[in-house]
């Protein structure tokens, strides 16, 4: 199984939870690196243990997960999976802007778990290939925004998923020799991006 080497760092500060959690990786071949009960803790072994991924719930002492996940992703360490006891939208974005790839709403099972990781694997991946392309701080965030807004245009017009979204975005960007920001801006001006022969994710 492709997860048996992803290295998961779980945060929760409710033991039970903690355990169900840690039982439903181990099933799936992930490996649990550390257990932790608070927020500050979890940064520190995220730092201390590059893990593959840190799963993180919102409500912690200490330092609640929303501040423990941006320290994390701000860091480049892992990308950031959020629990959650409530679905308001407004926690949701509030997670996408700290830095978390994806979250999860308790109770959840196995089914909800892996796609989850495999989602926020995925973007973590997109992110780092988007920052290699820009140094600036702010320039990143906005660069960031906008392939987010392309992707989902493409996602809409094409009926592609996601991945297959940012894939095209980058395999063209590298075509065009541009950058992923430029492309991007210039999908969101169009009404109808021109659709590349041969592109596997156009058909």
């Amino acid at each position: 199984m492709t997860s048996a080497a992803t290295r998961v760092l779980i945060a929760e500060d409710e033991a039970l939870i903690r355990l169900d959690l840690k039982e439903m990786l181990e099933e799936e071949g992930y490996v649990v690196v550390a257990e932790v009960g608070d927020g500050q803790q979890a940064v520190d072994q995220a730092r201390a243990l590059t893990p593959d991924l840190v799963i993180l719930d919102v409500q912690m002492p200490v330092l609640d997960g929303l501040a423990a996940a941006e320290q994390i992703a701000a860091a480049r360490i892992a990308p950031v999976i959020v629990l959650t006891a409530f679905s308001q939208r407004e926690l949701v974005e509030r997670a996408r802007d700290a830095g978390a790839m994806a979250y999860l709403v308790k109770p959840f099972s196995k089914n909800d778990l892996v796609p989850a990781i495999e989602v926020a694997r995925a973007r973590f991946l997109e992110m780092t290939a988007l920052d290699a392309e820009v140094g600036d701080l702010k320039e990143r965030l906005e660069a960031r925004k906008v392939v987010e807004r392309a992707k989902g245009k493409l996602m809409a017009d094409r009926g592609i998923t996601e991945a297959e979204a940012f894939r095209w975005i980058q395999r063209t960007a590298m075509n065009e020799r541009t950058s992923m920001r430029v492309l991007a801006e210039a999908i969101m001006e169009e009404h109808s991006v021109t659709e590349p022969e041969g592109d596997p994710a156009a058909r």
